[in-house]
């Protein structure tokens, strides 16, 4: 690489940073200080804010989010295989398929283990065999 691109990309990392550290010097000498009560209170839309904003949430909504993730993301790849798919031919056919039985195989171990079940009368998960 010839060095003129890395001096080039020096200058600016260097003007970035100028940029930066004068933008926020400027807002913290000019900035509006007060310190009235309700500077510190929580607001969300007009209403006031009741109890504490540290919420935990059961393991099986985070299991759900997951699981979501992983089969929208198929999704994205049978989209990709399908506008494609007449170039691809038989061959990009046998592909999908396997990885279709490969994303069916999984959603039937998630069933089986019990992570689908995530409602009010939903048991514990089974346990992992040793």
């Amino acid at each position: 690489m010839p060095p003129a691109p890395l001096w080039s990309l020096a200058v600016y990392g260097l003007l970035v940073i100028l940029l930066v550290t004068g933008i926020i010097g400027l807002s913290a000498l000019l900035g509006e200080r007060h310190r009235e009560r309700a500077t510190g209170e929580p607001y969300e839309s007009g209403i006031v804010s009741t109890g504490s904003a540290r919420v935990r949430l059961s393991v099986t909504f985070y299991l759900v989010a997951m699981c979501f993730v992983i089969f929208d993301l198929e999704a994205v790849y049978l989209f990709a295989w399908a506008v494609a798919a007449r170039e691809l031919g038989w061959a990009g056919y046998a592909e999908v398929l396997v990885f279709v039985g490969v994303l069916l195989a999984a959603l039937i171990y998630l069933w089986r283990r019990g992570a689908l079940d995530w409602g009010p009368g939903a048991g514990r998960p089974i346990p992992p065999k040793a």
